[in-house]
């Protein structure tokens, strides 16, 4: 199949990171309650909009499955061969905290895999992309883009968890491990530190969506790591399921 130009996604990103901002940076912002209890804002809604529109644009036959616009029916998923995978704003939560570990993220899956993923921070000034089987790398602001590379664990590992889900089944996996220091990081920011060596493992014990998760998995494949079951550390985490909850997962260098 042909691919869409990847430069004009990471480009649309970032312009969703700006709309994002705009309101990060203004006067106190409104916050929703979802049915699911997650919070949603106005910066969730600008980012969707933009995303939505411009990718539809630049690729009219690819669908766009978005968490602000996830409500389409499983039979027409199913004839999806591939489709767009947006979280306009992953990290609601730290938005609101105003701590900048929030980020824009859209992924391209094929079947049932990530095979490219961006993951924009707008209030970190920091960019990460990833094409499985060709690499990965990041770009702040106004600097060069850096080729990504996970790393193997020298005494122990670094273990990046969650700074907003604590999880009790995280806790007691980490007792079986050997942690050597522990990394708390929020939104999908938790991949791009694996991804880049920050840290070793990411272990998910707690509720996540596939448009949590899609980006974060195609930048950590591409920069030579693994994203797998956590009750199977043989199949990969997948995509397009009739529920698109995700189970536990494990993100290993």
């Amino acid at each position: 199949m042909t691919h869409p130009d990847f430069e004009a996604v990471i480009a649309i990103a970032r312009r969703a990171g700006d709309a994002i901002l705009a309101i990060y940076d203004g006067p106190e912002f409104d916050v929703e309650t979802k049915e699911d209890n997650s919070p949603l804002t106005a910066a969730d809604r600008a980012a969707h909009g933009i995303i939505d529109r411009e990718l539809r644009a630049l690729t009219p036959t690819i669908p766009v499955l978005s968490e602000e616009g996830a409500d389409v029916p499983v039979a027409e998923r199913r004839q999806w061969s591939r489709f767009w995978l947006v979280d306009p704003l992953d990290g609601t939560k730290e938005f609101i905290k105003r701590n900048g570990e929030f980020t824009v993220n859209i992924a391209l899956i094929e079947g049932e895999r990530p095979v490219w993923g961006v993951i924009h921070a707008p209030a970190l000034g920091m960019t990460y992309a990833g094409v499985v089987g060709a690499g990965a790398w990041r770009q702040s602001a106004d600097g060069p883009r850096q080729p990504l590379a996970v790393r193997a664990p020298d005494n122990g590992h670094a273990v990046v968890k969650s700074r907003s889900h604590p999880s009790g089944e995280l806790a007691e996996y980490l007792q079986r491990i050997h942690v050597a220091d522990e990394v708390p990081v929020g939104s999908s920011l938790k991949f791009c530190a694996v991804a880049e060596g920050r840290a070793t493992l990411y272990p998910r014990f707690g509720p996540t969506m596939e448009w949590d998760t899609g980006a974060g998995q195609a930048i950590v494949e591409a920069a030579g790591g693994h994203v797998v079951m956590a009750e199977d550390e043989r199949t990969p985490l997948r995509y397009n399921k009739d529920d698109l909850h995700n189970g536990y997962f494990i993100v290993s260098a």
